[in-house]
């Protein structure tokens, strides 16, 4: 399984930006108690839904900063 690519998620809109930040932070939580009860078999998924986690957290942050400075002008 593959990185995804900043490219893939720049088309996004705002919503789906932030929809998509919730189900990660679900889907990593799900993650740590399927650990803690030692039921996960697929430990490469922390690093990959951590990763999509950043780029997107990423991604909105440039687009608040990018709109903060647009209204400030």
């Amino acid at each position: 399984m593959a990185f995804p690519k900043m490219a893939d998620i720049a088309n996004l809109s705002d919503e789906e930006i932030n929809e998509q930040i919730l189900s990660l932070k679900r889907e990593l939580f799900t993650l740590r108690l399927q650990k803690a009860t030692r039921r996960l078999e697929k430990t490469h998924l922390f690093k990959h839904k951590r990763h999509q986690l950043s780029q997107l957290l990423t991604l909105e942050g440039a687009r608040k900063r990018a709109n903060a400075e647009s209204t400030a002008e």
